[in-house]
């Protein structure tokens, strides 16, 4: 395990050749006193990288993981958005224009090509991001995933300072202008998704950053629940 450290784009970058999960280092420095805002820990590989609902993220070289540490008082349910929205317009500083899945899962022509992960950890939250690069799993017939070499040619470290840039940009950023911009790029408005298991239309976010669905002529709100595209 190499352990590198520089300066970029306004954050402390503690890079390693293979570690488990960048996530669980994160953890591991806040829980020891070493956790400050504006860290970034930044993997060539892991051997134990996860996404939401504890599923394993497939970790190859050649893509980007990392996780980013933020001061975070209170937790907030828009900061998915704002995060989608960065590394949706990261994606599309090179020159390729993907769709944002709820909250934050970014498709490229309706294949996933980055996930996030965020967790909050006393005083911190800590914002894990996966984008495929040169690899992108296989997972199942249904499950689709790309790959931006598909797509255009770009450096994990041209990526890494522009997405940093972008997630200081849009966390930044009011909550109406992340919510209109979420809004242009998300998949699926408009049309049915499963939710536990029952149809329902999406009809898009609200300005606490709760999913709005409608069912016949009742709206609903969720928060952090899992939908899926019909």
């Amino acid at each position: 395990m190499k352990m590198g450290f520089i300066e970029l784009a306004n954050y402390k970058v503690i890079s390693f050749d293979k570690i488990p999960s960048t996530q669980k280092y994160a953890h591991d420095m806040i829980a020891d006193g070493r956790g400050a805002d504006h860290i970034a820990v930044l993997a060539d590989a892991q051997s134990a990288g996860r996404g939401r609902y504890k599923r394993t993220w497939v970790s190859h070289h050649g893509n980007l993981y990392v996780s980013f540490i933020y001061k975070c008082e209170e937790r907030d349910a828009r900061l998915a958005y704002s995060v989608g929205v960065a590394i949706a317009e990261t994606l599309i500083a090179f020159g390729v224009m993907p769709t944002i899945k709820w909250p934050n899962d970014i498709l490229i022509d309706g294949k996933k090509v980055s996930g996030t992960l965020i967790e909050y950890s006393g005083r911190f939250v800590i914002v894990g991001v996966g984008i495929n690069i040169k690899s992108n799993p296989t997972v199942n017939a249904t499950y689709k995933t790309t790959k931006l070499d598909n797509y255009v040619s770009v450096t994990r470290d041209e990526l890494l300072n522009k997405l940093m840039r972008n997630l200081d940009k849009w966390r930044g950023a009011d909550f109406s202008v992340v919510r209109a911009r979420w809004t242009d790029l998300a998949a699926g408005l408009n049309r049915s998704v499963k939710y536990r298991g029952e149809t329902a239309e999406l009809i898009g976010i609200n300005e606490n950053g709760a999913l709005v669905l409608r069912r016949e002529s009742h709206y609903f709100l969720v928060y952090g629940d899992e939908i899926t595209m019909q």
